[in-house]
């Protein structure tokens, strides 16, 4: 694995210069009784090209923009660029974003050491729950929890970026 870059400070928060590396799974069953905490994200893209995009998030009160670069062969690893911005400011540029937005409620689970985020989708993809799952290497192994379904790592039309132009009511 490649180590991250070193953090950064700015003058809003922490610039993290990255290496993603996470799994994605459709969920299957209830993994309610396991939520540690949910939070409503609002999102769009300024750019959504396959080879890099990049994003405005509204989490909760808190904002950020992040630059994401294309998938390795495995579709698991990815380069991540994030920075914390005012919310104010990332509600102005959510205004210049291609058209579409992705609402969801991220739920946050915790499971045999470690934290599952379970993506429930709203508005033209309702009805889509997707877990993720970052890891420090892509061979580190872990349990996988009764409502885990399907994987779908590396799979575009799961990607975050593709539902907005081809929404999961669209299938």
């Amino acid at each position: 694995m490649t180590a991250p870059a070193p953090c950064r400070r700015s003058r809003f928060g922490v610039l993290v210069v990255a290496v993603e590396i996470e799994r994605k799974f459709l969920v299957r069953g209830d993994f309610r009784p396991d939520v540690v905490t949910s939070t409503r994200i609002c999102q769009g893209y300024l750019c959504s090209a396959p080879e890099r995009t990049v994003r405005v998030r509204l989490c909760g009160t808190r904002a950020f923009l992040t630059i994401k670069g294309s998938s390795g062969v495995s579709g698991l690893t990815r380069y991540e660029w994030e920075c914390e911005l005012p919310a104010t400011e990332a509600m102005e540029l959510l205004e210049l974003c291609e058209p579409g937005r992705i609402d969801k409620i991220r739920h946050r689970v915790d499971f045999a050491g470690k934290t599952f985020e379970v993506d429930e989708f709203g508005g033209d993809n309702q009805g889509l729950l997707i877990a993720e799952l970052e890891l420090e290497c892509e061979e580190e192994s872990f349990d996988c929890p009764d409502w885990l379904g399907q994987e779908v790592t590396g799979e575009p039309r799961y990607y975050n970026s593709s539902l907005v132009r081809n929404p999961y009511r669209c299938w």
